[in-house]
């Protein structure tokens, strides 16, 4: 082949080449202009997420600002999240700057916990918790009979009442203070019913420490776990802050002394108390006896599901889904003389009294003789079953009287008495509202006194916190009675009783 026609197929071979390449390149840059449009969008859509991200995270910032203010009252400068510039196109540059150094967190404060009341303080070296009970109380006892003849023939009268009383306020205050272990409990209680009479207002309390869940002890005022009201069960009744006659017949009361509490295993609690008296609501320290000779302790146990709902109280609120049982046994020793026994008013004071009313102290209850002293004991035995809304609950009592000093003669050197009390509910409403069938009934030396309660619990709020109570009742010839507490001694009828109350 000639030199020229070489070239010339060299040089048509370079243009096909390159023209190959050329058409390439065209190619590309097609691609690259159809796909541009897209990854134009794409970008700009991952600039407007994290445009929102960033919105989201200043107001989530002053959010938490917001709620350091509310809580710690203070203008302490919280994190701050600053935007800086960044290069057209591209992301912008989010820089933190913390937050200036303040210190220990200071302490907390409110907010609402069950069993505890308003959270008042929390802090590392201490917490103050409220807890308030009040009701609002009309009674009407115009259904009973205008006397009453006790049953060595001695005639009263009785009075019946018709008023709106602010019945109870109770301020508590609980917590604990430097060690967690280390408790409190202070109250102011009063009861308006009993104005002017003695120990109408109450200032009181008691300290504790917790060594273990097996062993907690206190000294202070405390009411004797003589039965299962006075276990520390209250507010948690069927019916508001009353008792039936029976339990109010065979009841210690609130006194000082010591006292432990524990859980053995599950389901199994006990409390025991070494005490003054049966009851130091209006007593004096000196019209004690010169010894410590009151007893009393109880024993709890919850076989099926370790719990009896809160405080062990009394109907299935919480609407156990599961059948919750409980059985207890309570002891209380007590020896008594009238000094310890002062008034036949006073506001929650354990009387002893026979079963038509007469007191066991009174000059004039055996004429021409009196008792001077006597020892109380009492055994109460409790039986409670609740499932779904559905409780029935009993407590079988036995009380005896001896070991008489007398001066005189009287017809008795001892006396035995046994009573019962039953009391079946239903929430017809979960939360809402609650049916109840509350009997009690004596079988005593000198009568068999009885009572019979039916009523209703509304809780509006659908908290056992709050509710309306109301309630009808029928006494047959009342040993007890006191002004805070709907039925006087004697009372034989009809009695209408409706409460409002707070408590927690």
């Amino acid at each position: 082949m000639s030199r020229p026609r070489a070239g010339a197929a060299a040089a048509c071979l370079g243009l096909l080449v390159l023209g190959g390449q050329s058409a390439a390149a065209q190619t590309v840059a097609d691609a690259a202009v159809r796909t541009a449009p897209a990854n134009e969008a794409k970008r700009q859509r991952m600039e407007q997420q994290l445009q929102e991200l960033i919105s989201m995270r200043s107001e989530f910032d002053q959010r938490i600002r917001a709620l350091e203010i509310d809580l710690h009252g203070s203008a302490a400068p919280s994190a701050v999240t600053a935007t800086g510039a960044a290069p057209p196109g591209a992301a912008p540059a989010i820089q933190t700057i913390p937050a200036q150094a303040s210190g220990p967190p200071p302490a907390k404060w409110g907010g609402f916990e069950p069993g505890k009341g308003i959270v008042l303080m929390r802090s590392d070296v201490g917490e103050v918790d409220m807890g308030l009970v009040s009701y609002l109380r009309y009674l009407n006892q115009h259904g009973m009979d205008k006397t009453y003849t006790s049953a060595f023939g001695q005639p009263f009268d009785v009075t019946p009442r018709e008023d709106f009383q602010l019945a109870k306020v109770q301020i508590t205050f609980r917590g604990w203070l430097f060690d967690p272990r280390f408790g409190y409990n202070a109250y102011v209680w009063t009861s308006q019913a009993s104005q002017g009479l003695g120990a109408q207002v109450v200032v009181a309390g008691n300290i504790n420490w917790t060594f273990n869940e097996a062993l907690r002890v206190y000294f202070g005022i405390h009411s004797l776990p003589s039965t299962r009201s006075t276990n520390r069960t209250f507010p948690y009744w069927l019916r508001n802050d009353n008792r039936p006659i029976a339990d109010e017949y065979f009841r210690g009361s609130y006194t000082q002394g010591i006292w432990a509490e524990g859980k053995i295993a599950r389901g199994l609690e006990y409390r025991v108390m070494v005490a003054n008296n049966l009851s130091a609501l209006g007593v004096q320290a000196r019209q004690l006896d010169a010894k410590i000779n009151t007893y009393s302790g109880a024993l709890t146990w919850m076989p099926t599901t370790g719990e009896f709902g809160p405080a062990n109280g009394f109907g299935d609120f919480e609407h156990h889904q599961d059948v919750a049982t409980l059985f207890s046994a309570h002891y209380t020793r007590s020896t008594e003389d009238p000094q310890s026994q002062p008034a036949t008013d006073s506001i929650e004071n354990t009387q002893l009294r026979l079963s038509d009313g007469t007191l066991l102290f009174s000059d004039t209850a055996f004429p021409p003789g009196r008792i001077l002293e006597a020892r109380y004991q009492m055994m109460a035995l409790d039986a409670g079953i609740k499932y779904k809304g559905f409780a029935l609950e009993g407590e079988y009592y036995v009380r005896w009287l001896d070991n008489f000093k007398i001066e005189g003669p009287v017809p008795f050197d001892h006396m035995y008495d046994t009573g019962f009390q039953l009391q079946a509910s239903a929430m017809l409403i979960p939360k809402t509202l609650q049916f109840y069938i509350s009997g009690s009934k004596i079988f005593g030396k000198v009568g068999n006194p009885y009572d019979v309660a039916v009523g209703f619990n509304y809780f509006p709020l659908k908290s056992r916190d709050l509710r309306v109570n109301v309630m009808g009742l029928y006494v047959d010839r009342s040993p007890v009675g006191y002004t805070a507490y709907p039925v006087p001694v004697g009372g034989d009828g009809f009695i209408f009783v409706s409460d409002f109350s707070l408590a927690f």
